[in-house]
């Protein structure tokens, strides 16, 4: 389809873990887009303005992990209207010398929830306050929630989410993270802690029973709450669907610059891509 090189990246620190390309190479390969490369690129927020500055009109895209996502933007020409809205880029597309930020978390959770049925929430329960937080706060909302709790170690520190949910028109209350285990009944549960963080608390039984969880972290699997939904037979949704979903989303940017415009045959993409990380 294309015998140009184009070249993108994943960036963060640490990166070498990261599952990206992967699934990268695997959508491209797919799409007959054989010199296309996708590598990693390890580097801080005081690395970016050179790293940007001297890509040449071989590169196509970067993907971003924490902290990126928020450092990158002062440097962008150009945000859309969802990581204006999070204050999250985790997607630049560099083309006719211009860079564009997007934020395909979003989208990614929601593809994600919607793929195992779960496309109608009305009350939520979230965990964390970071970034990925505001991506799926804002993931909830346009799946029909009014209502969230966010669960925070320290609640003095939920301002951003809350001021985020007055944007987006959501009923929001931050609660200290233990009294997750006094809730019993929410459409869904989200939890952006880091993989491998214990939440120090036993979430209830009835909210484990009643509520799906959705865990974005993937590594390593089980994460602690994740445990604690299996021992009570609870449904899980696996943080690895995110990150592939997303990932959709980026191949849709990279290739045609628009999130919204399907890749052909999509669906076969979608498969590839899970077939390489699974």
């Amino acid at each position: 389809m294309d015998d140009a090189t184009r070249r993108l990246a994943v960036l963060g620190s640490p990166i070498a873990h990261s599952m990206s390309p992967a699934l990268h190479r695997a959508a491209y390969d797919l799409l007959g887009l054989e010199h296309w490369e996708y590598t990693r690129i390890e580097a801080v927020g005081a690395d970016l303005p050179a790293l940007l500055d001297s890509r040449d009109e071989s590169w196509r895209g970067l993907s971003l992990t924490m902290p990126l996502k928020q450092d990158v933007i002062p440097l962008l020409d150009d945000v859309d209207e969802i990581a204006t809205l999070t204050d999250a880029v985790n997607t630049v597309l560099l083309a006719d010398g211009v860079r564009r930020g997007f934020n395909t978390d979003v989208g990614g959770i929601v593809r994600a929830l919607r793929a195992v049925g779960c496309d109608q929430v009305r009350t939520g329960a979230l965990l964390g306050g970071g970034a990925t937080a505001s991506s799926a706060l804002a993931a909830m909302a346009e799946l029909g929630a009014a209502s969230v709790d966010v669960f925070l170690r320290r609640p003095e520190a939920g301002g951003p989410v809350a001021e985020l949910a007055a944007r987006l028109g959501l009923r929001l209350e931050v609660r200290p993270i233990a009294d997750l285990a006094r809730l019993e009944a929410v459409d869904l549960v989200v939890s952006t802690l880091p993989g491998g963080a214990d939440p120090g608390v036993e979430a209830s039984h009835a909210l484990r029973r009643s509520a799906p969880l959705f865990d974005v972290a993937y590594a390593p699997w089980p994460t602690p709450l994740v445990a604690q939904w299996l021992e009570d037979d609870g449904t899980v949704v696996h943080g690895l669907e995110m990150l592939l979903h997303q990932a959709v989303l980026q191949v849709r940017i990279f290739t045609t610059g628009d999130p919204f415009a399907e890749l052909p045959d999509e669906a076969a993409v979608l498969a590839a891509m899970r077939l390489a990380i699974t």
